[in-house]
């Protein structure tokens, strides 16, 4: 039994060691590492928590590319699904301290904003055009959705241990002068 239970722990360790330890990105992280719109695009980010994004579907003629329909309340609504884990990648910086990030391959349309929040500790927290009343409204594929609060907090992560093997082959330049 004693063995079962070492052999047990030996292999919770290994799977554990070489799980990835992720963190939530900062504006700290970002600044101290001085990192630029292009290296948050080598950068692989992961969702700290779920986001569910729906919107009201007006009428019989509309079509539905990402994401399901449902009936709430009588009302036809799109929903939308970003599971808490799932990776993404950086498209582009719309203001500073901000990041757009796409979790769908196959559209770069399809993508969130986050952004560096005071209210917690400096962590990229998902963006929303407003918040009322713990409901947000935000952009998604060119279409206004709404999530509710617990999305609000949801983060970005990134895997630290690879974050910090990226290496970087910078140099540089001289200038030159004419002889």
């Amino acid at each position: 039994m004693r063995k079962i239970f070492y052999l047990l722990f030996l292999g919770f360790l290994t799977l554990s060691s070489c799980s990835p330890r992720l963190s939530p990105l900062t504006e700290n992280m970002v600044r101290q590492n001085r990192w630029t719109e292009d290296d948050l695009r080598q950068i692989q980010f992961y969702l700290s928590d779920d986001i569910v994004m729906t919107r009201r579907v007006g009428g019989s003629a509309s079509t539905i590319e990402s994401g399901e329909i449902k009936i709430i309340n009588g009302q036809k609504v799109e929903q939308v699904v970003i599971k808490e884990g799932t990776p993404g990648i950086a498209l582009f910086s719309p203001n500073r301290d901000e990041v757009a990030v796409s979790f769908e391959a196959d559209s770069d349309r399809r993508f969130l904003v986050f952004g560096a929040s005071d209210q917690v500790g400096g962590r990229y927290v998902l963006r929303a055009r407003e918040w009322k009343r713990r409901t947000g409204t935000i952009t998604y594929e060119d279409k206004l959705y709404r999530v509710q609060g617990n999305s609000a907090y949801a983060s970005l992560l990134v895997d630290l241990k690879k974050v910090n093997k990226t290496i970087v082959d910078s140099r540089r330049a001289g200038g030159r002068r004419i002889n």
